[in-house]
């Protein structure tokens, strides 16, 4: 605004032709109001606004001596000069010295001017005087020449836009002048009234705002310096161009202006840039103190962990190993960054208070602080260290002890009691046994007393009862050396000892009827007295022999308890160090994941992915530690019993099952980031060889460690107290480690649209080569693929067998098995021998209309395979039976008043079905033929029957069990009987007969083993058929069927049997038992 008003004044002085010119003699400003005829047009308030302006030009000093006004009416009238006169006493702002008017000059209005400026002189109410002047000489005696301009006869050059050009600039830069102070004023009130920010990056955001905000302060000073530079240019530019000009005094106070107002700029920037530079300098502080504040926090919170850590450590630990450990894991602590940096961060607050830091109150408790935890930590490590030394040297003390114990009670087992019983052999034991006893005093704790003694600071409940049980064990083993060692001299001294001499029995005693009564007496005493030496000696030598075997057998028990202890010891040490292992890891890895001064070492892979990583390590670490070690430490003194522990905790050993499920996930991820810093770094601070994949191995490792150590107890242990329950224990562990392994196959299938729990318990798994064939009609389809098997991988459930693909490796570190085929095992048949070869056999379903021809890797797994699947179909026709039993009460009843001719009459119409081979009836496995059954006749017979029977017969079922074992039929020579199958003689068996399905066969003799010797009346061969397993037999066959859990038999199946084995042997005696059609058997 005062910008725009300078602007207008200027514009009116070119109007008014009014201008301010140089200065009188006592300096007092000179205004010349020219001729301007058009002078009373101008506005009082534009008049008055000129004048304000030409008085505000001069300096402060010079407009305090007063203005002269010099007034040219030479060419104007009288009433012109008047109202000049009456306009300037009215608007005039500043003292007036003196007024000079040059008056008209022509004669008449000159005249009329000085009359009537004699007579209106008070009505210009001025206080200074008015002096007319007649012409420019009476003007030069007022003011001097070279102040006045050429038109008022001066010599002065005057140009006036170059005035108005000096002083609109200088107006211009007297505003920017201003308004760049206001500017800085404000910015400064700015800054003092801001409050510093509580966090470092408020502090740095706000610091770095000002700091862009001052250099628009300085840019906007540089602008106004740079202006005011070039007008002082434009003022200084007549003396560069003539170095002998000389200035008005305009020119000179606009100079004088211009260069005040740069110096005003000046002493404004100089005022400012220190204004700055305390307010830079308290930020830069305030940022330095929220640094300092943030990493003292970090600091302080590593220190409370490496606290908590330490105060964690254990100050004895369990054994030689745990505590170097924990001596390594404390020399880790102590080395760590985490105390030179808090030292350093110590030294770095006493350096901002040295630097004058304006939060000195703040920073040196800090720094105290940081001192004093620092030295209480290295004061507990030290403390620490020094405690594990001495704890170390006790259990190094404690193990050479008890290694020493234990390697005198290996000498004692070592030492074999045949050896011993010859004077040599017991002299060597006895030296070696001496021997021994000798190196005692550098091994042994001789004063327990000193123990508690020197070793008081370290000694808790746990570590003294360490003592106290090796010291225990020092005194039972020198027991048993003393033992030994009397032993031993017994042995050694037994056979010096003379042998009694024993008078010779006589043979015969004479008597002599007619002796003197007393030499028959004396006779008597004297046989007595021998026959009662004898005995004497026959007792001795008796006795000895006794003694000398239950010394033996005392001897053999001692040696297996050694061994007990020996594998319970070793049970134990494994453990320790299994439970140590564990502890380091989570330690070492696990914790270090939540490190935040391990954080940028951490791969992005790796975030929040720790349970992943490690699974339930934690779980089991917790459930070892605080449950399982302790309760196997208190079966130390009794090995065969540790099996009890074993048992009352196998369900809490089921978390394995769960760690084992999420291995593959755990490797996979392990492959993803094995080689990041932070692994490496970890194993470093360790001191680990191998890396934390063997580690996370640990726990498979050591679930199947348990059974090997059963094995071995269980071992020792026969007739022992606990040896049932080693013996359960044993099974629990390996069906834990089957289970494992199975659900580590069932999370492999994938494609399975049902539920894997609906088809019950999964019994076996296993890869397979896989051929199959179809039945179309009577024709049999066999896949194009039947020469390149398919590799499937089996999975038998209780009520479904499952097909899979055989399984591939997988990019997410698990394999898996697709889906491939399902198969209901309530429709479910087997051929146990399939094209001759022992490692193939046949599950077929639906009558053979789908048969899978299964070859396994060994003889042996297909045996396993055939007796699991055969225990599933026999409970299943079990729960069949249940539901069957009406009928076969039924028809006993009806076979049982059955008349006789029939039954006679049935042997013709056998015959003739036999020649001409009619439809071959269902069998059981308990079928008359069966070896099982001996004593059943071949001579069946037919009879038509209605169809009644629904149900089917089964090799367990009780009632076709075997006529002779409940009847009291026993075999005979000539008794025939059907074969049910075809049946090859095996390699291994050249006297075996092979015979076919419907062959009759006449039993010669019965052989041992189940095995019947039979005559083939068909090709008159005689050889051995197996008797001792019906389904056996069966199933063995090339072509033959076993039981199907729909209760159908193989079509080719013969079957000649009883329903009550009791009640109908009778009529199996009498061959009226006959043969009956496929419909009763057929569901």
């Amino acid at each position: 605004k005062n910008k725009n008003r300078k602007y207008y004044f200027c514009s009116l002085q070119s109007r008014s032709n009014t201008r301010l010119w140089g200065r009188a003699e006592n300096g007092s400003p000179i205004i010349v109001f020219p001729e301007f005829p058009a002078f009373g047009e101008l506005q009082e308030e534009e008049f008055h606004n000129v004048l304000t302006y030409l008085t505000s030009v001069p300096s402060v000093t010079a407009s305090g001596v007063g203005f002269i006004l010099v007034i040219d009416r030479r060419q104007d009238r009288w009433t012109a000069v008047k109202g000049t006169l009456l306009r300037i006493a009215g608007s005039f702002p500043v003292h007036l010295q003196l007024v000079l008017v040059l008056r008209p000059s022509t004669l008449f209005q000159r005249t009329l001017s000085d009359i009537f400026f004699k007579f209106n002189r008070d009505e210009f109410k001025m206080k200074v005087p008015v002096v007319m002047l007649s012409s420019v000489t009476e003007l030069h005696a007022y003011i001097d020449r070279t102040q006045l301009p050429q038109e008022l006869g001066g010599t002065q050059d005057y140009c006036h836009d170059t005035w108005i050009s000096h002083r609109t600039a200088i107006e211009a830069f007297a505003l920017m002048v201003k308004t760049t102070a206001q500017t800085l004023q404000s910015f400064g009130t700015e800054l003092a009234e801001t409050e510093l920010p509580n966090d470092a990056q408020a502090t740095s955001n706000l610091l770095a705002t000002h700091t862009e905000k001052k250099g628009q302060m300085k840019e906007d000073l540089c602008v106004a310096l740079g202006q005011g530079g070039r007008l002082l240019e434009s003022i200084n530019e007549p003396l560069q161009r003539e170095p002998d000009y000389t200035m008005n005094q305009d020119e000179l106070e606009n100079l004088a202006t211009v260069q005040r107002l740069l110096g005003q700029l000046d002493e404004t920037e100089t005022a400012f840039d220190d204004f700055w530079e305390r307010h830079q300098t308290k930020l830069e502080q305030c940022l330095q103190l929220r640094h300092f504040e943030y990493y003292f926090r970090e600091v302080r919170a590593q220190l409370d962990v490496v606290s908590e850590r330490v105060e964690a450590f254990s100050e004895v630990g369990i054994s030689p190993a745990h505590a170097e450990h924990i001596l390594r894991e404390l020399n880790s602590q102590e080395e760590k960054d985490v105390l030179d940096w808090a030292l350093s961060l110590a030294a770095e607050g006493d350096g901002l208070i040295e630097s004058a830091h304006y939060a000195e109150d703040s920073i040196l408790p800090k720094c105290s602080e940081l001192r004093a935890v620092c030295d209480e930590v290295t004061s507990f490590l030290k403390t620490k260290k020094v405690l594990l030394l001495r704890a170390m040297e006790l259990h190094h003390c404690l193990e050479k002890a008890s290694r020493w114990c234990e390697e005198g009670i290996y000498l004692l087992a070592s030492q074999p009691v045949d050896r011993c019983q010859s004077q040599d052999g017991a002299e060597a034991a006895l030296q070696e046994l001496e021997k021994y006893l000798d190196t005692a005093p550098q091994h042994q704790i001789t004063d327990l007393n000193a123990i508690w003694r020197d070793y008081d600071s370290i000694l808790n409940p746990e570590l003294r009862e360490q003592v106290e049980k090796v010291f225990q064990k020092q005194v039972s083993m020198q027991e048993m050396f003393e033992k030994r060692r009397v032993s031993l001299k017994k042995l050694a001294a037994k056979q010096t000892r003379p042998v009694q001499p024993v008078a010779p029995r006589p043979e015969a005693i004479i008597k002599f009827p007619m002796s003197p009564p007393g030499e028959s007496q004396e006779t008597r005493n004297a046989e007595d007295n021998i026959l009662n030496v004898e005995h004497c000696r026959i007792v001795e030598v008796q006795v000895q022999n006794d003694g000398s075997r239950h010394g033996s057998l005392s001897e053999e028990e001692e040696n297996l308890a050694v061994l007990r202890r020996h594998v319970m010891n070793e049970l134990l040490e494994t453990e320790r160090a299994y439970v140590e292992e564990l502890l380091c890891v989570l330690q070492g890895y696990a914790a270090e994941m939540d490190n935040p001064a391990m954080a940028h070492l951490l791969p992005s892979a790796l975030l929040n992915r720790k349970d992943v990583l490690f699974g339930n390590m934690p779980e089991i670490y917790q459930f070892h530690k605080r449950t399982f070690l302790r309760e196997l430490e208190t079966y130390t003194d009794v090995p065969e019993l540790v099996g009890r522990c074993f048992l009352e905790r196998m369900g809490d050993l089921q978390i394995y099952e769960k760690y084992c499920q999420n291995k593959p996930r755990s490797e996979s991820l392990w492959r993803q980031c094995s080689d990041c810093a932070f692994f490496q770094e970890c194993q470093r601070k360790l001191e680990h060889k191998l890396g934390l994949d063997s580690y996370l191995l640990k726990p498979v490792q050591r679930i199947t460690k348990y059974q090997l150590i059963l094995k071995e107890l269980l071992k020792y242990s026969k007739g022992c107290e606990g040896s049932e329950d080693l013996q359960e224990a044993l099974s629990s562990i390996l069906g834990i480690l089957k289970a494992v392994n199975d659900s580590m196959h069932l999370i492999a299938i994938t494609g399975y649209e049902g539920s894997l729990t609906e088809l019950g318990r999964l019994l076996m798994q296993g890869s397979f080569s896989v051929w199959t064939e179809h039945k179309k009609g009577h024709a049999k389809v066999k896949d194009l693929a039947r020469f390149k098997p398919m590799q499937r991988h089996l999975f038998l459930h209780e009520k479904a067998l499952l097909f899979c693909k055989r399984r591939e490796e997988n990019g997410e570190g698990y394999e898996k098995a697709p889906f491939k085929h399902f198969l209901n095992m309530s429709a479910v048949g087997i051929t146990e021998s399939a094209k001759g070869d022992n490692k193939k056999f046949e599950i077929w379903c639906n009558s053979r209309e789908e048969v899978f021809i299964v070859q396994a890797a060994t003889p042996e797994i297909k045996t396993s395979w055939l007796n699991e699947i055969r225990k599933v179909l026999t409970g299943q026709l079990k729960a069949c039976r249940e539901k069957e039993s009406t009928w076969l009460v039924l028809l006993f009843f009806t076979c049982l008043f059955l008349p006789l001719s029939p039954f006679r009459n049935c042997q013709k119409s056998v015959k003739k079905g036999e020649e001409k081979k009619t439809d071959a009836v269902n069998s059981d496995p308990n079928s008359p033929s069966s070896p099982k059954h001996k004593g059943w006749n071949k001579a069946s017979f037919s009879m038509d029957v209605p169809e009644v029977h629904d149900g089917y017969s089964s090799a367990e079922d009780p009632m076709n069990s075997d006529p002779e074992d409940e009847g009291g039929r026993k075999l005979a020579v000539g008794d025939r009987f059907t074969v049910v199958a075809d049946y090859e003689k095996e390699k291994g068996g050249p006297q075996d007969l092979s015979v076919k399905s419907g062959d009759m066969v006449q039993l010669i003799k019965e052989g041992g083993d189940g095995q019947w010797f039979v005559r083939n009346l068909g090709s008159n061969k005689d050889g051995w058929v197996a008797a001792a397993n019906l389904l056996t037999l069966i199933t063995e066959s090339k072509s033959s069927q076993s039981l199907c859990s729909s209760g159908t038999l193989a079509p080719s199946v013969c079957l000649s049997a009883s329903f009550s084995s009791v009640s109908l042997s009778r009529f199996v005696q009498e061959g009226t038992v006959s043969c009956y059609p496929n419909s009763y058997f057929e569901k």
